[in-house]
């Protein structure tokens, strides 16, 4: 391993623990007092924990450190170093939690506000393990064995577990409980696409021009990027014109689109949102 696939490896690790704190803050102080069962491990965790003797966060290692042996013995090498790191880090933290902050109840006397939280946050977690290359295990463990041995469509199959595991809570807790879990099992998988989606997002610029030499100076000098450069024709005057196509985050984005309008205003600019640029400066292939 090379010193700059090192520091990536060691960026990862640390985005992967930042994204499990965030995950597990939302876990234990929003969805452990108020029982909000949306699916996955901890959702079985907290039904296990209210009709058995131990507590949800002891439940939720127990069949976390299950699933991973169970994901050992199939999945071999092709099982996430990634995953395991960021399963095992998530129940010890949640452990670790209910030592040191013991909760009786919840946070506040506003479910729908604690809702809102145990949404947002642990989606949060989520989806910073997908922009690394990782999951959250549990429930993931399962659907990749699923994958790996059938053709059942797994996204179905996930929903319907978890949805299963929200109308158990109706029966285990009340139907105010289980229709707080149904909502959120329903916004949850919207919000972690949109977090992805954010976290990605970049802007992908046209720019069409008479002189393109100072603009991609510009590009390359100042804001360390470059571009691709070809001509073109008008469709109307049949005038020769120069486009640009460049890719920059959205804070280079502004400084690019304020020094053309500023410098070079009669520049024809087109700028797009996307959040699937793979490439070098921006995402891997891997």
């Amino acid at each position: 391993m090379t010193k700059s696939e090192r520091n990536v490896e060691i960026v990862d690790y640390i985005w992967l623990t930042v994204g499990t704190i965030i995950l597990d803050i939302g876990v234990y102080v929003f969805k452990f007092p108020n029982n909000f069962t949306f699916g996955g491990v901890t959702g079985i965790a907290m039904i296990l924990a209210k009709i058995g003797s131990l507590t949800p966060a002891t439940y939720n290692l127990i069949i976390n450190v299950a699933l991973l042996v169970l994901g050992f013995i199939f999945l071999g090498k092709s099982f996430g170093v990634k995953t395991v790191y960021v399963s095992m880090l998530n129940s010890l933290l949640l452990e670790l939690m209910e030592h040191v902050f013991p909760m009786d109840g919840p946070l506040t006397n506003q479910p729908v506000l604690e809702l809102i939280f145990a949404i947002i946050l642990p989606s949060v977690g989520a989806a910073i393990f997908f922009n690394r290359g990782a999951s959250g295990g549990g429930t993931d463990i399962v659907a990749m064995i699923v994958k790996k041995y059938t053709s059942f469509n797994i996204g179905t199959a996930l929903f319907f577990v978890d949805l299963s595991i929200t109308i158990c809570a109706c029966f285990v807790f009340d139907v105010t409980t289980g229709l707080f879990a149904f909502t959120g099992l329903m916004a949850k998988s919207l919000v972690i696409d949109q977090v992805i989606e954010n976290i990605n997002l970049c802007k992908y610029f046209t720019i069409i021009c008479d002189d393109p030499e100072p603009i991609c100076k510009y590009i390359t000098d100042v804001l360390k990027k470059s571009a691709t450069v070809f001509k073109a024709e008008g469709a109307y005057a049949h005038s020769e014109k120069t486009v640009i196509l460049s890719v920059m985050r959205r804070s280079q984005a502004v400084m690019l689109r304020n020094y053309v309008r500023h410098n070079h205003p009669n520049s024809f600019i087109m700028i797009t949102n996307s959040s699937e640029i793979i490439g070098k400066g921006f995402r891997g292939f891997n």
